[in-house]
């Protein structure tokens, strides 16, 4: 890692390197120790580590800020198990990831509004897609936690209608693999005015995606149904890297429909988002391919256009910008 850039050599031929540039690039498998209060830090001045928080405030907190602007936003992990994508959104104890944090930050903020007039409304939903299938993770009734329905509509898109459980097997990868994509979303509104009478509202949409781990079957050891459930993640990411392909050569036709994963990911992949990808990889020579293969679906991936406007409606907007103007 150096500054933005990713130098990745081949492990048995070290003049075989390839290089990838991004906005960010981060080292945190090693050069840390631990606080007095259990938090990860620097183990000296010279360690390449950066912490969970750094990582939040480089990517989180542009977000937020940009959500309360009106806009809607998305950050999603994508790379092989066990290189850390659940502890980069979710975090481990003291460490949290940029989902607990950025829930924290956004309240915290809503907490320093002084404007009397300006209110918040904040909904929660957590799903999981399991084998094609979506579940509830907040629910438990059993009935209402399975085979959710994608509907769509000309505002939100594709959304799931109706909505601590989610599923992890072990693999040889690693004992706790997360065997399903998990999405967090906040819908985020805004309005300005009397409950009675609202003078305008921004509703932002905020998608925390911690994806399935990317790698072949043959890495996992997987066997029955954690074969089967192997091959629907794989259907996924692929459908996904297809949308990634079709969108950075700028195909008219993008197969959004082809995996429930795509659907629910459409505005986040350009269409009326700003978004974050984080391509988690690993650095051990046994991972070689896969994380050549995770570098090569960001760079793909950064190519895209997304096409963002503030979530308002525009009569309530020019209403309001005339009455400004009249004051």
């Amino acid at each position: 890692m150096n500054g933005g850039t990713t130098i990745l050599k081949h492990p048995e031929n070290q003049k075989d390197v390839k290089q990838f540039t991004f906005d960010h690039s981060y080292w945190s498998h090693d050069g840390f120790k631990t606080g007095a209060s259990g938090l990860l830090v620097p183990d000296g001045k010279n360690s390449a580590y950066i912490s969970q928080q750094h990582v939040f405030d480089d990517l989180g907190r542009g977000l937020l800020e940009n959500a309360f602007k009106g806009y809607s936003c998305s950050l999603f992990a994508y790379g092989q198990t066990g290189s850390g994508k659940s502890y980069s959104m979710i975090g481990y104890g003291p460490n949290r990831g940029i989902i607990p944090i950025i829930c924290e930050e956004l309240f915290n903020k809503i907490g320093k509004n002084t404007n009397s007039d300006k209110k918040f409304q904040i909904t929660l939903s957590m799903m999981e897609i399991y084998n094609e299938q979506i579940r509830d993770l907040l629910t438990r009734d059993k009935l209402l936690q399975t085979n959710l329905q994608i509907r769509q509509s000309p505002v939100q898109g594709f959304h799931v209608q109706g909505t601590a459980c989610r599923t992890v097997a072990a693999t040889n990868m690693n004992e706790t693999s997360s065997r399903a994509h998990t999405l967090i979303t906040l819908t985020f509104d805004q309005f300005l005015g009397t409950e009675e009478s609202k003078v305008s509202r921004k509703r932002s949409i905020i998608n925390l995606v911690d994806l399935a781990g990317s790698e072949r079957a043959d890495s996992t050891g997987a066997t029955g149904d954690r074969l089967k459930e192997g091959a629907k993640i794989n259907r996924s990411l692929s459908a996904l890297g297809n949308v990634i392909s079709a969108l950075a050569e700028n195909k008219k036709i993008v197969p959004y429909r082809d995996s429930v994963l795509t659907k629910l990911l459409q505005n986040a992949l350009g269409g009326n988002s700003k978004t974050v990808m984080i391509a988690a990889i690993s650095p051990a020579d046994i991972n070689y391919d896969e994380t050549l293969s995770t570098l090569r679906y960001a760079d793909r991936a950064k190519q895209i256009k997304n096409t963002v406007l503030i979530n308002e409606d525009p009569i309530e907007s020019l209403i309001r910008e005339l009455k400004v103007s009249i004051k």
